[in-house]
């Protein structure tokens, strides 16, 4: 089979099974479900993809990958940036990324525990690059040391977690906050980027 054949038919499986996560829970998705949504059928999907999981360990992939030319844009068009304006636009990417923002939060381990090596080796690649670009941002932008970039970028990839689960509460779980008598704000997830990348930028200058 064509290579181009085959990426085509491997993206409409990763569409499909984005589609179906924005409806479904992760639990509630399975290969079955996701070939009804595609055109080839559900047996073919083994042909490109041994797990229900290694399908969204491709689609986290592609979202990365999708970051990634966002941060290249914010490093190669931008000869300065301010503080303001760099969290500004690092918010803005990763509101765009909502279904990763999930994904790393809601499903990560069970992904990668049941995906092979090659699949989980090449999300590893898109993520290294994510890292590579975030740190390639607060050297040129903020002179920051290389070893003081690296400290800043793995406090924020961790924030970034704690994202979904807090911005994303269903109406149970704010009953049972009330009921618990846990009074706090609760913050968009644009108000909550905002914010902790502000804390975590606050020695940069």
């Amino acid at each position: 089979m064509e290579k181009q054949l085959i990426d085509e038919r491997k993206e409409e499986v990763i569409n499909a099974c984005e589609k179906l996560y924005e409806k479904f829970d992760f639990k509630d998705i399975n290969i079955k479900l996701i070939g009804e949504k595609i055109s080839v059928g559900r047996t073919s999907i083994y042909n490109y993809f041994g797990t229900k999981e290694e399908i969204f360990l491709a689609l986290l992939e592609r979202e990365y990958l999708k970051w990634n030319e966002d941060l290249s844009t914010i490093l190669l068009k931008n000869e300065k940036l301010s503080k303001e304006d760099f969290i500004d636009k690092i918010t803005a990417s990763l509101l765009k990324r909502k279904t990763l923002l999930k994904l790393i939060s809601m499903n990560m381990f069970e992904i990668e525990a049941n995906s092979r090596i090659e699949s989980i080796t090449n999300y590893k690649l898109a993520f290294k690059e994510s890292i590579s670009l975030i740190e390639e941002c607060l050297c040129k932008f903020f002179n920051v040391k290389e070893i003081e970039s690296e400290e800043i970028t793995f406090t924020i990839l961790p924030f970034l977690v704690g994202i979904y689960p807090y911005t994303s509460l269903t109406d149970k779980m704010k009953e049972a906050t009330h009921k618990a008598n846990l009074e706090y704000k609760f913050y968009t997830d644009k108000e909550l980027l905002k914010m902790g990348l502000e804390k975590i930028l606050g020695g940069v200058k």
